[in-house]
């Protein structure tokens, strides 16, 4: 399969916080607490991100912004294979393991089906993390190039070994 990587000078770079953000009402089961705290989802990412990684702010901004455009990126487009680096891919496991926001992202943008993680065990080492980079950017999203470069040719990618994986 071809994947044309030119992106129409008309197109509006696509906002992972409101992305992220815009799922909120879908969802369900969140501590209380969360909720009536004024705490938005990106917010609570971001804190949970905080509470179990040594980084500063910026840095969990960054890994999660580029993590919620890989996730939408594998939901928008399942036939594209798309993988990430560590880095990036420890904002792709914090939404995973948020697993209220996980069912609303895959409600949201995943047509309601449940986007399975069935990582491979090998890391693979043929380019794809900056293929997927480059694909991110074709569909709308200003990627932060440094997270995905760390990484390049290092990726950590999931594959259709159950329905709807990534």
């Amino acid at each position: 399969m071809t994947v044309t990587l030119d992106r129409p000078a008309s197109t509006r770079t696509r906002d992972p916080k409101e992305l992220l953000n815009a799922v909120q009402p879908r969802v369900k089961h969140l501590p209380i607490n969360v909720l009536d705290s004024g705490m938005t989802l990106w917010d609570r990412e971001v804190a949970l991100l905080l509470r179990d990684h040594t980084m500063v702010r910026d840095m969990a901004e960054r890994i999660l912004g580029n993590a919620v455009m890989y996730t939408l990126g594998c939901m928008e487009h399942p036939e594209v294979h798309l993988g990430v680096g560590k880095l990036v891919d420890i904002g792709v496991h914090q939404l995973i393991l948020d697993t209220p926001v996980w069912w609303a992202l895959c409600n949201t943008y995943n047509k309601g089906r449940y986007k399975h993680h069935s990582p491979f065990i090998e890391r693979r080492r043929d380019g794809l993390c900056l293929r997927t980079a480059d694909f991110l950017t074709s569909i709308g999203f200003d990627i932060d190039e440094e997270l995905w470069a760390i990484d390049g040719t290092e990726c950590s990618p999931c594959d259709d070994k159950v329905p709807d994986s990534h």
